[in-house]
């Protein structure tokens, strides 16, 4: 059976769980990679090398706010993949704020 015309989501709720959707898979990356940093992964390990290299282009442009230089393979804190996290999580809320905006609160 398929879903009938009043159980399909509107545009705008259907926007904002795409917008979700993407923030948290880029939230559970960036976190993947704080965590494997911090426990200084071995970047010659396939999971480790693909978390990095798909990760630094969203963490990158933190990077110089505390002057750190990027080192895999040893035990680090990279402040600046937690401010990514919190940056990219501000966006996400705000762009699906911004979408739902028109939309009438239901009581």
């Amino acid at each position: 059976m398929g879903l009938s015309q009043t159980q399909q989501p509107s545009g705008q709720k259907l926007a904002a769980r795409v917008i979700s959707y993407v923030d948290r898979v880029l939230l559970v990356l960036l976190a993947f990679r704080f965590v494997l940093a911090l426990l200084g992964a071995n970047p010659a390990n396939a999971f480790a090398n693909f978390v990095y290299s798909l990760s630094v282009p969203f963490v990158e442009p933190f990077f110089s706010l505390f002057g750190y230089q990027v080192a895999y393979g040893i035990s680090r804190l990279e402040l600046g993949t937690l401010v990514a996290m919190a940056v990219y999580w501000l966006i996400g809320v705000g762009l699906v704020r911004l979408v739902m905006i028109t939309r009438p609160e239901h009581r």
